[in-house]
Order: C-alpha cells, then sequence, then structure tokens
C-alpha cells in the first residue's frame, strides 16, 4: 500500500481516487473547489490539502486528472504547484488528456528528480466508475513498472507506449478511431431509419460481422431513442480532436475525416448539446422521414 495524492475530482477523478482508497492506499485529495475534495473525504476518509504542493508533500505517487493543458500547468508548476512540493523518487502520474508537448514539458521540469509519467485514460465516467479503464502511458519503463501496481486499483488494460508523451499520442490515435466509428455508426442507424428498416433487426445482423464495435454494441439503442446523457460530453471531445489536429499539423498527418467530424461536433453545440455525449452526432442528421 502507498501513499498517494489525487490532484482533481471531477467525473473520472473522483471514482478513480475512490478506487485508491478502495484498494487500501492511503490518499490526499486537493480540488479547486475545496467542497468537492471535503465531500470525498466525507465518504472515503483519507485527507484534504488546500494546494497542491500541500498535497503531494511526503506522497510516493501523486496522480493528476484535470481540464486541459493550462489546468495541468496550474496543478503542478509555481510555488504552490505540486512539483514543489514531491519528494525525491517520487511518482507524479497524468490522468489528463493533454497535450504531448506539455506531457514533455513537465517531464523536462521534474528534471529526473522524481519520475512523470503520462497516463491518459480511455472509457469514460463508466469505465472510471467501475475500475475498467484502459490506461496509455508515456514515459521511463521503471518509472512504468514502479506505478503500474497502483495504477491497477481502476486500470484494466495498463500498456507502456514509450517515452515521455507517447501516452497522449496513443490517446489522440484513441480519440480519432473514435470519431469515426461514431459518425460512421450514427450514419448507419439513421440511414436504416430512413428506409424504414428495424434498427435492432439491423444492429441484429450486423453486429456479429465487420461492422461491429463497441459503439454499436454499448450506444445504438440510446442512439435510436435520442438519449445522450451517457458520460463523455461532446465538449470535452472537441477538445480532444483540436489537441488531435494541432498535432497532425506539427508532424504533418492527414486527418481528413477527424477535421469533418470535429465540424459535425461543432453543430451538436450549436444544438445546445455541449453535454451531450459523443453519440449525439446522430441528432444532428434529423428525424428519420
Amino acid at each position: 500500500m502507498a501513499k498517494v495524492a489525487f490532484l482533481g475530482l471531477g467525473v473520472m477523478g473522483f471514482p478513480m481516487a475512490e478506487h485508491l482508497a478502495a484498494a487500501g492506499h492511503e490518499v490526499t485529495v486537493y480540488n479547486r473547489t475545496a467542497a468537492k475534495a471535503g465531500s470525498w473525504v466525507a465518504r472515503h476518509g483519507g485527507r484534504a490539502a488546500a494546494t497542491p504542493r500541500e498535497a503531494a508533500a511526503g506522497q510516493e505517487f501523486v496522480f493528476a486528472c484535470v481540464g486541459n493543458d493550462d489546468d495541468l500547468r496550474a496543478v503542478t508548476l509555481g510555488a504552490e504547484g505540486a512539483f514543489a512540493g514531491m519528494a525525491d523518487g517520487a511518482s507524479f502520474v497524468d490522468h489528463t488528456t493533454a497535450s504531448a508537448i506539455v506531457a514533455r514539458e513537465l517531464a523536462a521540469a521534474a528534471g529526473g528528480r522524481f519520475g512523470v509519467l503520462d497516463a491518459p485514460v480511455s472509457g469514460g465516467q463508466a469505465g472510471a466508475e467501475a475500475g475498467r479503464l484502459t490506461v496509455m502511458v508515456g514515459g521511463g519503463a521503471a518509472d512504468f513498472e514502479r506505478a503500474r501496481p497502483v495504477i491497477g486499483a481502476y486500470g484494466a488494460n495498463i500498456s507502456h507506449i514509450g517515452p515521455a508523451g507517447a501516452g497522449q499520442l496513443a490517446k489522440m490515435v484513441n480519440q480519432i478511431c473514435i470519431a469515426g466509428v461514431v459518425q460512421g455508426l450514427a450514419e448507419g442507424l439513421a440511414f436504416a431509419q430512413a428506409a424504414g428498416l428495424d434498427p435492432a433487426a439491423v444492429i441484429g445482423a450486423i453486429s456479429k460481422g465487420a461492422a461491429q464495435s463497441w459503439q454499436m454494441e454499448n450506444r445504438w439503442k440510446a442512439m435510436v431513442a435520442g438519449e445522450f446523457e451517457f458520460g463523455f460530453a461532446v465538449d470535452w471531445m472537441r477538445k480532444d480532436l483540436g489537441i488531435c489536429l494541432e498535432q497532425a499539423k506539427e508532424t504533418g498527418a492527414r486527418l481528413p475525416v477527424t477535421a469533418l467530424v470535429d465540424q459535425f461536433y461543432a453543430d451538436v453545440q450549436a444544438m445546445g448539446g455541449r453535454r451531450w455525449d459523443t453519440s449525439s452526432l446522430i441528432a444532428r442528421l434529423g428525424p428519420a422521414k
């Protein structure tokens, strides 16, 4: 069992920290809104810290799951950032979906004094609550092996991808693939409805073949029903796809479908769907005729 801190108690971080506590780790939490940290402690014990630096002091592992690059810099750097409080030989594990640039920046800021892993996750709120997340990790191999058993409190599939930034790049691949799959599923379901087919019969026929996907298995019913309350929000997906498109500019990669789906998500935002989940792409295709 380890002494750990968790920075950021949003829809992902709150249950991830819960799993750490349930596994027997000694958990200190920090959240920008202090009341949420107090609520977590009231439910799970441990301790709430007033600053990231205070949370990180004396911990073997410091985890973070915040909103974006700037949020990540805010909780790590500066006089009250976690890095100022971390002990030599400790490990910082970042579960934020952020840029590879900031991942490398933080690794450099640590200066070898402690390990830094960029470890974005996939599986959404449901995966975090169930403790069944996929974790893609960049950073040193020895740091990864040290942190892996602790990450296992909520990670079901934990992979070391490569050096600093590689975890974030892998998450970009994940989001690129999801964007295309969800759009294809949305179009297929809308087409089936417009053609007068029973969506259940169609999915029953095709879901055991080459068209099968996690999205199909888990989201087709809600998509047909127009129910979009299943976690990963359109606003967050647009943030992630923006990171992908910026990275593509730097590397010269071509992402025509990703760029198009990003604009489709902008349409969903304009429809009032900023907090709808990502399967809401079907909403912009309109009702079946």
